[in-house]
Order: C-alpha cells, then structure tokens, then sequence
C-alpha cells in the first residue's frame, strides 16, 4: 500500500510539473488560464484554436501531445486509487479512520499502512511525535523552550493530515459552525496555521486511540483521564 501511494505521489508531481510547463509556455504567447487543473482542461482546446492561426504548425502540434500526457497521468493515477479505493473496503481498520473528520481515502490506508501496530506507539502523542506534528523543545541553561513543529518522521502522512485538518476547519467557518472548543480558543489566541498543526495532530492522536484501542469514533467523545489512587 505504501507502494501504491509513493508510485502515485510521484505522478502526480510529473503530472503537476507538466501542466506547469504548459501553463508557462503558453503564457508566453499571451494565453493566460485561471487557476486550477479543471480550469486549464477546459480552456486549452480554445486556446490552442486560437495559437493554430499565428503560431507554427509544428508547434501547435507538440502543444497537443504534451496537453495529451496529462491524459495518461490521469488515468495511471485512477488506477492506483482505484487500487487503493479496493484495499479501503476490505480492510476494517481502514475503515475505522475513514470515519474521523479531515480523514479521507488517502490518508485513512497511508496512516493504517504506516503505523503498522498500532501498540508498536505508547499513546497517540508519541504516534503524533513520530509523524513530526508535536513542538520541538530546545533547552539551554536549564530553561526548555517550545518552537515549530519538528517536521520529522514522515513528510507524506503529515501532509495529508495538515491537508486534512486544514478541510475540516474551511468548511466549518464556510458553513458558520465552530469546532471544538479547544480549537476555537486557539484560533484565537494563534495565527491560522498554527490551529491547522493542532487539528492535525489531535487527528494523528485519534487515529492512533481507535486502532489501537479497537474502537470506532464517536462524534462529541470526551476522554475521561483516570483517577489516581
């Protein structure tokens, strides 16, 4: 499975790479499209119309393959979704993660498919530090001081659920719904960003408690710390 998301991480960059020399070359004959890859599909088959009047036709003609390559990226990519799509049906831990907010098809089987056992991790914190979503400490002369996040471990997975968190809190403030109260709090009192890191990582944190606590999530859950004796 990781396999599977490494192969099509890196067609998506040739993909992305592709458009982007297209999107240069043309904008220097004075064809400038909106942004978005659905944008640029739709509007290169009008453009290229117009660039056949004034521009070779030996050109024009390159223009079209290299607009056909994206094509093939295309579809080289749904097939390895579509692969992976299979694996999240038939693989119940999978499907468990599916159910957290910010966490969709790539992210749910690329954290299952990573973490492994999730007992292999002694709390969800050390399974957030792993991903590299947690503070990095410095210390010097006895005082400890917090900074950015450590941005260690793995760069793929922590993309996906920085991506995911930062869904999550787009379609709460698009709809006027307020998130948790935490969350809330800390939107106000630090920068955008920073409040994206923290859902991501309470998002590591719950992936972590479900698998490795066989549960499934509940929406609203609050965890009880237990009681010393």
């Amino acid at each position: 499975m990781l396999a599977l998301h490494r192969m099509r991480s890196q067609l998506v960059k040739f993909r992305t790479a592709q458009l982007n020399n297209l999107r240069g070359l043309l904008a220097e004959y004075g064809e400038v499209f909106r942004t978005g890859r659905a944008a640029f599909y739709k509007e290169f088959p009008a453009v290229l119309e117009r660039l056949n009047a004034r521009l070779p036709s030996a050109l024009v003609e390159i223009l079209r393959v290299q607009f056909s390559e994206l094509a093939r990226f295309d579809e080289r990519i749904l097939r390895i979704e579509r692969a992976i799509f299979a694996w999240k049906k038939a693989d119940a831990a999978v499907q468990v993660v599916s159910e957290i907010p910010g966490v969709g098809m790539l992210t749910a089987t690329a954290a299952v498919a990573a973490m492994g056992d999730a007992k292999a991790f002694r709390s969800g914190r050390e399974f957030a530090a792993w991903v590299g979503l947690v503070p990095k400490h410095v210390g010097t002369g006895g005082k400890s001081r917090m900074q950015g996040i450590s941005k260690r471990g793995d760069v793929y997975l922590r993309a996906l659920l920085v991506h995911g968190a930062r869904g999550v809190l787009a379609r709460a403030k698009q709809h006027g719904k307020k998130g948790s109260p935490w969350i809330e709090g800390l939107k106000q009192r630090r920068p955008h960003n920073v409040a994206v890191v923290a859902m991501a990582n309470k998002t590591a944190r719950t992936i972590w408690a479900l698998l490795a606590h066989g549960r499934r999530y509940e929406k609203g859950h609050v965890s009880i710390a237990p009681q010393s004796t």
